[in-house]
């Protein structure tokens, strides 16, 4: 289909998958010679109306010259991109380069004249704003940096998608035609345009996939037993509110229904719409069946079917080819390889999954690319003492399996604005993008509590990840900076998400403790200051203390204003007055709806029956002996699956007042410590994030001139280190200021230097193995005249060889102070990050490192610097002077907008940087130049490409 153009070869790079505003895809690919048919037939279904308005006059057809004209481009002056659904246009767009005088012309002309056509069934979709998005990248990439369109005036939604995109314009009216230019330059305006976009669409196409109209299960079994009956059955057991429908190519003929469900042999002979289609057989009939829910329109697939990526390189390809297949008609998959999909709302009551049981209705939503850690995951929120009830059970579950196409992203775009979701769990084996990620959970975590598990770092076999170099440590830190609660376990993640749900966030570090038990309460008190909290001293009421005890004590605690939170600790007591689990609850909860402005948290020990009574709500308890029954593994019969919980029936429950807060209960001090104590830093970051900070100005950056040097040096090839004097030179521009340290091949080389410098002098082995390592003894400080000097360098000659081995420097002295180093990378899947820590073999062995994605504010700035354990040697510990902080502030903000205003500097090195009581030297530096790497997150909105 696609051949060599007329100047150019096929441009296969601008060949994207999109989201439209509808939750549909699309293909957008550039048009060549082959696409003359599609051309016509497309032109042929666009209404009259819209034809006159794309070309001012009446045009019923194309001749074959306009056939000719637009389907041939050179792909640089002159070039067209076209929206596919189902391998057919719906919609086009082309640019052609124009001169001054309004004619055709070639580079250097930087300004083209551009039209859209969308046919008329797809208009409303979002269709033209997504090809306005990608021929604007396309000419950019040409050289062309300015749009001029003409549109006539009654064409309002053409218009509106010009003045809506967000680019700079202007805008006149002559012989009867509006004028619109724009320059292509995205500004922060087009962004915020295209991301809330993205938003709507990425969201919108997840929720139609979680709130279907009607669904389909194909690969049915004739028999019970095998994955799609026992879904099939999952989805009637929820009381799914749509139409159903069981399909299988080989029911018999006269087979018309299936456990009270209308039977079909394909979906073709469903005769109304089916928007969700379950797939449920064998990897090597899927594509069939990709093609049978394409053509009959369904909107989405959930793919349970396994052989894919996770099964080797074959079964890799077999997944692109999958991917690709369903795009093609605009659906979008869960899975291959997934466990499926719930919804709780009483509206759709989707259980689409292999999950037997339909967890109860609330407000936490959950994804996780493992089924089994779904499976864990249900089950362990449906244990905790009722607490998936009321508040705080499941809106929403995602399990997407090799998430070859819908990811965590999608889900969190679809939460962000969900209003029956309060809380987000998600368990990340692998992150696909993580700048992206880091973008809305930033967004996502300033809305609503985000919490994540991450995988170790390495990504299972079936998930396509993007290449990083980053550390693990180092994601996690730079999620942790985005807002996001990041926990070790599924385990803290439960405890955390419950406490979330059900409690407001404190204000503040302060907990007071109180409670039947003395011990149980040192324990609490113990593991505050372990997490970072300022517990005060624990009230013991003795074992004998009854509700009312509990009940006035936790009031008085919940009144004080020196304390954020409560932490209640209860032992079983004995005795006739010892209140019953019933009774304490509801004291518990009565105190803490007086003041439901701080959180209450529970510590019990062998007391199922109060953590149940905290929690439930007698409308939503368990079923009398439900037990979870296990479904088919594999598709037409195989090995059963675990169950999401065999959960026995809990203790009688009480049920709570309406909108009053529930009270989470924990089996362990630790573990509701470390639950607040993640509440608290969320808490903290959500009062920061509402001032973020600025990103200053500075007069004395020459951003003009450094992009001239590393234009000119980056001449001399792709990549390269600088030396010495251009990296001095280039630092500089940016007010980053080095010492000097001239070579010193032999001892009267290095007099020289010394007297060049003054005395007193530093000489120091620059080999890469003693560089930066002063603990090995490469280093010789304070030299006051020549013969220390020529003392010093025999010494290191006779310890470490020669001199050309050693390479040794002089250097004059700096201001004594604390040693620092600062790093800057660009990494091709998070993009651009900066590091800080203390120099030395102790901060590297331990990681003691603070990160932040670039741009940095001075808000971040100030919090990396205090980020660090080790920051107290920064702030005159143990009686030491306090440095210049605010000098090392300005530093990072300086690296930082180096490599924000010039992506070609891929990596920055300053070590040490030796930080004084007043001012900082800058002792070492290295920069690296490469090409910039790609930012996806500033070109056109797409899809994962496969």
């Amino acid at each position: 289909m696609q051949s060599a153009s007329d100047r150019h070869e096929y441009p296969a790079h601008w060949e994207a998958d999109v989201v439209l505003r509808d939750g549909g895809t699309a293909r957008i690919r550039p048009i060549t010679v082959d696409d003359a048919e599609r051309l016509v037939s497309f032109y042929e279904q666009v209404s009259d109306e819209s034809k006159y308005y794309r070309f001012f006059a009446p045009y019923p057809r194309l001749s074959a010259k306009d056939v000719h004209r637009f389907t041939h481009h050179d792909f640089v002056d002159r070039v067209g991109l076209a929206a596919t659904v189902g391998g057919e246009f719906i919609a086009t767009v082309r640019y052609d380069r124009i001169g001054a005088d309004g004619m055709a012309a070639s580079a250097p002309a930087d300004e083209a004249e551009v039209a859209f056509l969308v046919q008329d069934a797809h208009q409303g979709r979002g269709v033209a704003s997504a090809l306005l998005e990608h021929i604007a990248a396309v000419a950019r990439e040409r050289g062309i940096r300015r749009f001029a369109a003409e549109v006539l005036p009654a064409n309002t939604k053409m218009i509106k998608v010009f003045t809506d995109a967000g680019y700079t314009q202007q805008r006149s009216f002559e012989d009867g035609v509006v004028r619109l230019e724009f320059d292509l330059e995205p500004t922060e305006r087009s962004l915020a345009v295209q991301r809330a976009r993205e938003q709507r669409a990425e969201s919108h196409s997840v929720r139609r996939l979680l709130a279907p109209g009607s669904v389909a299960v194909i690969g049915t079994g004739r028999a019970p037993g095998g994955v799609g009956r026992g879904v099939l059955g999952n989805l009637r057991q929820a009381g799914f509110t749509g139409p159903l429908f069981a399909v299988n190519r080989a029911f018999p003929e006269d087979l018309k229904e299936l456990d009270g469900v209308p039977a079909h042999r394909s979906v073709r002979d469903i005769p109304g719409p089916v928007d969700l289609a379950i797939v449920a057989v064998p990897a090597e009939h899927v594509t069939e069946v990709v093609t049978e829910c394409g053509e009959h329109g369904v909107q989405g697939l959930v793919v349970l079917s396994a052989g894919y990526a996770e099964s080797g390189p074959d079964g890799r390809e077999r997944q692109r080819a999958l991917v690709r297949h369903a795009r093609a008609y605009g659906m979008r998959i869960v899975g291959p390889n997934a466990f499926g999909l719930i919804n709780t709302s009483p509206q759709v009551r989707l259980n689409a999954s292999l999950a037997p049981e339909m967890p109860r209705p609330g407000r936490i939503g959950l994804f996780a690319q493992s089924g089994a850690i779904g499976i864990a995951l249900l089950s362990r929120l449906h244990r905790r003492g009722g607490g998936v009830t009321g508040v705080t059970g499941v809106s929403t579950f995602v399990s997407s399996g090799n998430r070859a196409d819908v990811s965590g992203n999608d889900v969190l775009q679809y939460w962000y604005d969900d209003p029956d979701t309060d809380v987000a769990l998600m368990y990340l084996e692998s992150i696909g993008n993580p700048r992206k990620f880091t973008r809305l959970a930033r967004r996502t975590a300033a809305a609503k509590p985000l919490v994540v598990v991450q995988g170790s770092g390495s990504a299972p076999q079936g998930h396509a990840v993007r290449a990083t170099r980053l550390p693990h440590a180092t994601v996690s830190a730079l999620l942790r900076q985005a807002g996001v609660i990041r926990v070790d376990t599924i385990t803290e993640l439960v405890d955390a998400g419950l406490l979330l749900a059900r409690q407001p966030l404190p204000t503040g570090p302060r907990v007071a403790i109180l409670g039947n038990s003395e011990s149980l309460g040192l324990l609490t008190y113990d593991a505050c200051l372990s997490e970072g909290l300022r517990p005060l001293p624990p009230l013991d009421l003795t074992t004998e203390a009854s509700a009312e005890d509990f009940h006035a004590a936790l009031a008085r605690a919940l009144a004080d204003e020196t304390c954020d939170a409560v932490v209640v600790t209860a032992i079983p007591a004995i005795g006739e007055a010892s209140p019953s689990d019933a009774a304490l609850a509801e004291a518990l909860r009565s105190a803490a709806a007086a003041a439901p402005a701080k959180p209450v948290l529970v510590v019990h020990v062998e007391l199922g029956g109060l953590a149940a009574a905290l929690s439930a709500a007698t409308s939503t308890a368990p079923r009398s002996g439900a037990t979870a029954r296990a479904r088919g593994a594999a598709a037409d019969g195989g090995t059963q699956p675990p169950a999401a919980g065999d959960i026995p029936e809990g203790p009688a429950a009480v049920a709570a007042p309406e909108g009053a807060h529930l009270i989470p209960a924990y089996p362990a001090a630790e573990r509701a410590v470390r639950a607040l104590a993640e509440a608290v830093k969320y808490a903290q970051w959500r009062r920061e994030a509402a001032d973020p900070g600025k990103v200053p100005e500075y007069e004395d950056i020459d951003e003009k001139g450094a992009a001239r040097l590393i234009e000119g040096l980056l001449s001399r090839g792709q990549g390269l280190t600088l030396g010495t004097e251009e990296t001095c030179e280039l630092l500089g521009r940016y007010g980053v200021h080095t010492r000097r340290a001239l070579p010193a091949p032999t001892p009267d080389d290095a007099a020289r230097a010394a007297g060049a410098l003054g005395y007193p002098v530093a000489l120091k082995a620059t080999a890469p193995h003693l560089r930066h390592r002063a603990d090995l003894g490469g280093v010789r400080l304070d030299l006051a005249d020549e013969e220390q000097l020529r003392r010093a360098y025999a010494e290191l000659t006779e310890l470490f060889g020669k001199p050309e081995e050693l390479r040794p420097v002089v250097q004059a002295m700096a201001p004594r102070g604390v040693d620092t180093v600062v790093r800057a990378v660009i990494d091709p899947a998070a993009g651009a990050v900066l590091s800080f820590g203390l120099a030395g073999a102790a901060s590297q062995l331990l990681g003691d490192m603070a990160h932040r994605l670039v741009p940095v504010t001075d808000r971040d700035a100030t919090s990396m610097i205090r980020s660090i354990r080790t920051a107290p040697l920064l702030f005159g510990w143990r009686g030491s002077t306090p440095v210049d902080t605010p000098a090392l502030e300005e530093l990072l903000l300086r690296v930082s907008r180096l490599v924000d205003d010039h992506p070609e500097v891929v990596a920055v090195t300053l070590e040490p940087v030796v930080v004084a009581p007043h001012g900082l030297s800058v002792l070492g530096a290295s920069v690296r130049l490469a090409p910039p790497p790609a930012r996806d997150d500033l070109g056109p909105r797409t899809l994962p490409a496969y």
